[in-house]
């Protein structure tokens, strides 16, 4: 059997104002074609997919679930990314993230917040009717700015902060609780959760809320140097969503992990196609077949050098060849001479 249910691909990249990239029809049977079996909706994308329409109506999100299955797909998820962004902000990005909320929220920041919070409730019953366990996010930043300090951080100051960014998350997680939705945090830079340490800070705030899980995407963790194997043995029961990403990391004498402020083509870490980059995705999937994990590969598209339709393309063929088909004996079960107390007790000298 396999645990993985299969190839999907997450739509954030692909958006755009000219076919096959235009409407919901149009890339769900480009998707298809290229052999996904799923797809993961950015739940900003206004013009194929109604948050607020599809918390409210399930006959609309049936359309919508139908629409996706006429094209032999799912959809795998929903995603709140930008909406997840805009729970916590620290006000030296206001300017810089403004750009994620309509325009009537914009230069208000009380106001941007409390839109985000409704945003990420509606995902929460949005993805209840349409049969959806796990929902990916962000965790928003209100320490971001202090990640390396200097000077030195003021007594307290992680502690304050972690606090808030609990306070704010815990209504929203007993929001996606009761409707049996797994909020899944991608760990990432520029989050307050970027790392497995930020994360048990958050979990210890949070109560360890059982909902308060894990999106795995490797990629982030080749750049912080982070080792992403051991990560997967150590939170592989909090881990409900993969993406499926590949990056690089070419230190030289001039630069490292933060990237000299060069583009992403210039980086000494870059995000990277399937099979271009140096991730284990080998080792990835062995690790997610041994934990019997359930869920979608999700192939994210972030690459500094190749075209996104290829890399989607490559992608597809990429994730089908790594999932595992798990077997269901032991390679020595030929060699077994079945079970006997009476044996066993011989074997080990025992009257």
């Amino acid at each position: 059997m396999t645990t993985i249910k299969g190839p999907a691909i997450f739509l954030a990249q692909f958006l755009g104002d000219k076919p096959p990239f235009d409407t919901l029809d149009d890339i769900c049977k480009w998707a298809s074609n290229l052999g996904f079996k799923g797809v993961q909706i950015p739940s900003w994308a206004n013009s194929y997919f109604d948050l607020q329409k599809a918390a409210e109506s399930k006959t609309y999100a049936d359309e919508i679930k139908g629409k996706v299955a006429d094209y032999g797909l799912e959809i795998t998820e929903l995603s709140t990314h930008l909406q997840g962004q805009l729970v916590a902000v620290n006000p030296v990005y206001d300017a810089l993230f403004d750009g994620f909320a309509p325009v009537e929220y914009r230069n208000n920041p009380k106001a941007r917040q409390e839109w985000a919070v409704q945003q990420l409730k509606y995902a929460a019953k949005a993805s209840q009717n349409l049969g959806l366990n796990a929902h990916a996010t962000f965790s928003g930043a209100l320490l971001w700015p202090m990640v390396y300090p200097w000077p030195q951080r003021p007594a307290g100051l992680v502690e304050t902060g972690f606090t808030e960014l609990a306070k704010r998350w815990t209504p929203i997680l007993s929001a996606f609780d009761e409707c049996g939705v797994d909020v899944c945090y991608e760990i990432h830079p520029g989050e307050d959760l970027h790392d497995g340490i930020s994360y048990e800070m958050f979990l210890e705030k949070v109560n360890n809320h059982k909902r308060a899980c894990l999106l795995y995407d490797p990629s982030h963790f080749v750049l912080q140097c982070l080792d992403y194997l051991e990560y997967i043995d150590i939170y592989h029961e909090r881990i409900k969503m993969f993406h499926v990403k590949d990056a690089e990391f070419n230190p030289t004498g001039r630069q490292g992990v933060y990237g000299g402020y060069q583009n992403w083509l210039e980086r000494a870490g870059r995000f990277r196609s399937l099979g271009d980059g140096q991730v284990d995705f080998k080792g990835i999937f062995s690790k997610m077949a041994q934990y019997d994990f359930k869920g979608w590969a999700v192939m994210e598209w972030e690459c500094a050098l190749k075209h996104p339709e290829d890399g989607a393309r490559e992608g597809a063929v990429f994730i089908k060849d790594h999932i595992i088909r798990v077997t269901d004996k032991a390679f020595d079960d030929f060699a077994g001479s079945g079970a006997d107390d009476a044996l066993n007790r011989k074997i080990l000298g025992i009257d």
